[in-house]
C-alpha cells in the first residue's frame, strides 16, 4: 500500500473518529452544575476542551487505522465476505 493511500484512510479514520469521541467532552452548564451566561443556548458547552478531543481522536484514529491495515495485510474480511447476494 502507498504511503498516500495511508494518510488518506487514516484521515478518514481521524475524522470520523472525530464524531464518535466529540460528544463525550462536552457537557453543558447545566450538567456542571453552572450558571448560564445571558444569551447563552441550553445546550452550549460549558468547557470545551480541544486538545482532549484531538488527543482522544488520534488514538482512536490510529486503533481503528491498525484494525484495518491488519486485515488488509492478513485478509480476515474480504470483498466477497460482504456479498449478501448469493
Amino acid at each position: 500500500m502507498k504511503w498516500t493511500s495511508v494518510l488518506a484512510i487514516y484521515c478518514l479514520f481521524w475524522v470520523m473518529s472525530a464524531f464518535f469521541v466529540m460528544p463525550f467532552f462536552v457537557r453543558t452548564a447545566e450538567e456542571e452544575g453552572a450558571d448560564l451566561v445571558p444569551g447563552q443556548a441550553e445546550s452550549a458547552p460549558h468547557n470545551f476542551r480541544p486538545r482532549a478531543i484531538l488527543s482522544w481522536t488520534t488514538i482512536v484514529a490510529a486503533l481503528l487505522f491498525l484494525l484495518y491495515y491488519a486485515n488488509y495485510t492478513n485478509g480476515w474480511i474480504v470483498a466477497e465476505d460482504l456479498d449478501f447476494t448469493r
